[in-house]
């Protein structure tokens, strides 16, 4: 890719008009795509799936699942389309999944959520996090986030001008210090971006982290967007939506989609829910970014939500499987393991292997062994990259056979080193 303008210059493209950067830079800034020379890079996923492409390599970087989901809500699109649910869907989201979204709620969680005035759907997470970030943040707000953290945080935050404050999830089990959490707060915390579970790292917050989040939350004023994707794929723990908490309710807005849980990830169908004010407030940006979307996709997913609790179930059971047989290559591998309590991500740290360069080690692994993961310092700002520079992440979100293909590969790492 062809060299930026420097950040100093003062042509069109150069992402500054009075030495303020541009929202494009602050989002590139904001997710480690500008280097110390200002030049614009390529995201990491698109560097490792490249090198797999060209090697070869089972890529096990991006997480989105090689199979598709449940076939009854495949036919529901299906026929949704063949029947012309074809046109724009209403803005806030149609009437039948936010209607499911609700139930869902009520179902797994005793949550009550208002289809009318407390659900919103979304294309995709994604959308839901920016809306949310754009709707309230404004520049000299801080957004506080656990690190390492999903890279569109940072881009939004970047973007909308706000300060991107982080605080650390320390190995073995990526859990917050809480008085370094404290710590983290101030009187400018307008919001804390929660991801539980936890991606990059598979973490699952328990009852008493996400209870001291409220708290803080509270002491300071902050609303909470806790980004919830993952919510069904947790293993031997229970998810605990931050909502149900005391005190939490009036001061949450909770972020959910289908991609992760029904295996579609490129319908984009998400939602939010949280208190009608809130949520109104989301919908005004929210509409003015693609108002509505995927139509005959938004009926289907409702077919999905609906669906028994065997397949709730099912659905762990079977990714808890796929994360032990990648665990057990990548022990085999000589990896410290990190095993998680869900997510489709499992980490390792590279240091008993002697090596310290995670992102070194990344370049090289799909043709070493023909395998590609994400170096997990690319989800942290530099102190945190320094933190975690030894640590690789590897989804497991893929079929058994191609796990067990990655697994041997991996096997044979110590001797290729």
């Amino acid at each position: 890719m062809a060299p930026m303008a420097s950040a100093g210059s003062s042509t069109p493209f150069s992402g500054t008009t009075t030495g303020s950067p541009a929202p494009w830079k602050r989002a590139a800034v904001g997710a480690n795509l500008l280097s110390p020379d200002g030049d614009l890079g390529v995201t990491i996923f698109e560097e490792m799936t490249t090198l797999a492409m060209s090697t070869g390599a089972i890529n096990l970087g991006q997480g989105f699942p090689d199979e598709d989901g449940p076939a009854e809500i495949k036919a529901a699109a299906q026929a949704a389309i063949a029947e012309g649910a074809n046109q724009y869907a209403p803005g806030k989201g149609v009437a039948a999944l936010r209607e499911a979204v609700s139930a869902h709620q009520q179902r797994f969680y005793g949550l009550d959520p208002d289809p009318e005035t407390e659900v919103l759907i979304t294309t995709g997470a994604t959308e839901a996090i920016a809306a949310a970030l754009l709707a309230f943040v404004q520049p000299g707000d801080e957004v506080l986030t656990f690190e390492p953290f999903y890279d569109s945080y940072g881009a939004i935050i970047g973007m909308a001008g706000a300060k991107h404050v982080t605080a650390p999830l320390l190995a073995p089990d990526f859990l917050p210090d809480l008085a370094t959490l404290e710590a983290s707060f101030s009187s400018r915390t307008k919001i804390v971006l929660l991801n539980n579970p936890h991606n990059p790292t598979g973490a699952v917050f328990p009852e008493g982290v996400l209870t001291r989040i409220v708290e803080l939350a509270a002491k300071y004023g902050a609303i909470i967007v806790s980004d919830e994707v993952y919510e069904h794929l947790t293993f031997e723990v229970a998810h605990i939506p931050v909502t149900s908490l005391p005190g939490a309710a009036e001061r949450t807005i909770t972020i959910s989609s289908a991609g992760k849980t029904f295996s579609f990830t490129g319908w984009k169908i998400g939602w939010l829910t949280g208190p009608a004010p809130l949520v109104a407030a989301v919908r005004t940006v929210k509409q003015f970014l693609t108002y509505s979307s995927g139509t005959p996709f938004q009926g289907a997913i409702a077919v999905g939500l609906g669906l028994p609790d065997a397949f709730y179930q099912g659905i762990a059971d079977t990714l808890r499987r796929k994360r032990d047989i990648l665990a057990e290559g990548l022990r085999a591998a000589g990896f410290g393991v990190y095993n998680p309590s869900g997510t489709y991500f499992i980490n390792v740290d590279t240091a008993p292997l002697g090596i310290q360069d995670s992102v070194e080690l990344a370049r090289r692994l799909p043709g070493l062994v023909g395998v590609a993961a994400i170096p997990v310092p690319v989800f942290c700002h530099p102190e945190g990259a320094e933190r975690t520079r030894s640590l690789l992440r590897f989804a497991f979100c893929k079929k058994i056979e191609v796990l067990e293909e990655a697994a041997g590969r991996l096997a044979t790492l110590k001797d290729r080193l």
